[in-house]
């Protein structure tokens, strides 16, 4: 095969190329550098640098540009880097062409650091001279977008440069800073600057509207958008709809989802797959399963976010059978299906299949991540399977997802369950960030297994963190302080601690004092500290008092309370069982009976126990047949 040639002909005889170099045209140069980027010639490109090079010529900042742009196509900053520093005399246009070839190979945190040496005019380890280099709008652009990739690294002193030099009135700057702030979660800041823009385009509206609905606020980002129509002046695109449908998703708006959707098709947006993605999630996500299911079938392209989305809204509204045909239907389901696959069938207690279903995953060649092992740990300690935890465990620590909070507390809760302890703790120890969450399972941890002086310990471990403590983690404490009968610590934790952390009492923090007070025999305390909730006692509350009356033989309490109770809670099987058992031991036959009546007229049936017994064959479950016979049935 003939060899290809470094360059065209025509170029290599090229007169300003041939003439001993002597005089070299920037232009004539640059525009060949651009033809090659154009057709990706590599080996041409380099070598007309490399006629630069020999003719000892440093080219000007617009052949520089064209330079860094040639080696940034073929993957080769170090390169791009190298030119930039052979410029005599560096300018604005230059400086840029090195942000864009850092921020397109996402080399963000080189391009902010580039950009804070620009500010400071001099690099002094490199002996450039940035003096001339003046950040003007394009240079901002970049900045910004790559401090939105990194994090609010210099936001404040941008936005003071921009004003300082009067590029506030630059709507591009201006739609960068908007999009920053929304995407460091300064939601705040966002919107003062989006209300102080004079001029605002739809790639502004766009961002605004991006940012509330990817930061959880969906009521802000479906007013804003009745705020752009209202307006009149910019007509929302396919961008503009995919926010608005995602909030009124994640809100269940069903009903505004619809008119959005109608506006759609009466605009006659152009329908790509991201868009039907989001439509398809609002019906999806609002329980409108027939009608999701008609888009669905339907759509002529689509992707993993389309089948997880059906999969996911079919598992939570029950349906299980259907989401498994929807997820055997892919030919080759992406790890986002199988987790969501796999979370269904734990939310649905279909625990047995969720192993199955991961082997399975494995099989296919797919490794877990971090959202299969949160995923399928809740699962491990249903099936009572520590082995299986403990691989997992195992499994964690070799892909280093230990750094992943939700992991970290999932394994905290399994081997909790699992009445390992020892590893719950252990995997507490390990963990570097320790965040309220994590604080919050091990404190559970050790309150489920009755300790409630390590529950303790630890709570008071975590506020000399400087960890704040949240509504669930005084839920734990106070609820191990009712189990263990410490009334003067709860009622210490709930009035004193509560109010120092601005947290607000739940109807579960009132019911946990409720409980606390019982097991300690003080029923007239109880009863009075329910009274005085400003907002009533709640069915929790009530069922707090009513076991603490069953526990205490207080029939007529008892009798008093489980009226109450029954009428919020009528189908809760529980408050019949504890009412009915208390009339037996009163030796109250008739009542029991009464009350067991009631409890099969709303349809309750008690479920079979279950064991199991780890074999050669897994672990299959025991259940008994019936109450008059040994028998056991295997399953």
């Amino acid at each position: 095969m003939n060899e290809i040639p470094l360059l065209p002909s025509a170029l290599l005889r090229g007169p300003r190329i041939r003439a001993n170099l002597e005089s070299i045209s920037y232009t004539y140069y640059a525009n060949l550098i651009q033809r090659c980027i154009g057709r990706r010639l590599l080996r041409p490109g380099k070598q007309l640098h490399a006629r630069l090079i020999l003719s000892s010529t440093k080219p000007d900042n617009f052949l520089a540009s064209k330079l860094m742009a040639f080696y940034s196509k073929i993957h080769q900053l170090s390169y791009a880097y190298h030119v930039f520093d052979e410029i005599s005399h560096k300018n604005t246009f230059a400086f840029n062409a090195l942000l864009i070839a850092y921020a397109s190979h996402s080399r963000h945190r080189d391009v902010l650091k580039l950009f804070a040496l620009c500010l400071s005019g001099t690099e002094r380890g490199e002996g450039w001279d940035l003096l001339d280099v003046k950040p003007d709008s394009y240079t901002l652009s970049c900045v910004l977008k790559s401090m939105s990739e990194v994090g609010p690294v210099l936001s404040g002193r941008i936005h003071c440069y921009v004003i300082k030099n009067g590029l506030d009135w630059d709507v591009f700057v201006g739609n960068g800073l908007v999009t920053c702030y929304s995407r460091c979660d300064d939601l705040i800041s966002a919107k003062t600057l989006f209300d102080e823009m004079p001029n605002k385009d739809r790639v502004t509206w766009n961002s605004m509207l991006a940012g509330y609905s990817q930061g959880g606020c969906s009521e802000e980002c479906k007013a804003l958008f009745r705020s752009m129509l209202s307006s009149g002046g910019v007509k929302p695109d396919g961008v503009t709809f995919v926010s608005v449908l995602h909030s009124c998703a994640d809100s269940i708006d069903l009903v505004f989802g619809m008119e959005v959707h109608q506006l759609v098709l009466d605009q006659q947006v152009e329908m790509d797959l991201s868009l039907c993605n989001s439509i398809l999630a609002v019906y999806a996500k609002c329980g409108s399963l027939d009608y999701a299911r008609k888009i669905f079938d339907e759509m002529t392209e689509k992707d993993e976010i389309t089948y997880g989305t059906m999969v996911s809204s079919y598992m939570v509204h029950g349906y299980v059978e259907e989401a498994m045909k929807i997820f055997r239907e892919m030919e080759k389901p992406g790890m986002s299906a199988w987790n969501a696959v796999l979370s269904g069938l734990v939310q649905r207690n279909q625990y047995d299949h969720v192993l199955d279903l991961a082997r399975e995953m494995q099989a296919s060649g797919l490794k877990p991540n971090c959202v299969t092992l949160s995923s399928i740990l809740p699962a491990i300690s249903q099936v009572s399977n520590l082995n299986v935890a403990k691989e997992i465990h195992a499994y964690a620590m070799k892909i280093n997802s230990f750094e992943n909070i939700y992991v970290i507390t999932a394994m905290i809760d399994a081997y909790a369950k699992l009445g390992f302890l020892r590893g719950a703790r252990k995997v507490f120890n390990r963990a570097k960030d320790r965040s309220v969450i994590v604080w919050t399972a091990i404190i559970s941890a050790y309150a489920a297994h009755g300790d409630a002086r390590v529950a303790l310990t630890l709570f008071y471990e975590m506020l000399c963190s400087n960890t704040k403590p949240d509504a669930v983690t005084f839920t734990v404490v106070l609820s191990a302080c009712a189990h263990a009968g410490l009334v003067d610590k709860a009622w210490e934790i709930f009035h004193l601690e509560l109010p120092n952390y601005g947290v607000e009492p739940l109807p579960n923090h009132y019911a946990c004092v409720v409980s606390s007070l019982c097991r300690a025999g003080r029923l007239s305390n109880a009863m009075d500290f329910a009274n005085k909730i400003p907002t009533g006692p709640s069915a929790q509350v009530w069922g707090a008092l009513l076991m603490g009356a069953s526990e205490c033989g207080d029939v007529e309490l008892a009798e008093f309370v489980s009226s109450r109770v029954f009428e919020l809670e009528p189908e809760n099987p529980t408050n019949y069982i504890v009412m009915a058992n208390l009339y037996s031991k009163a030796g109250r036959w008739d009542e029991a009976e009464k009350v067991r009546d009631q409890l099969k007229n709303i349809g309750f049936k008690k479920v079979a126990g279950r064991s199991r017994i780890e074999t050669f064959k897994g672990l299959p479950n025991f259940v008994p047949l019936d109450t008059t016979t040994n028998s056991v049935q295997m399953q």
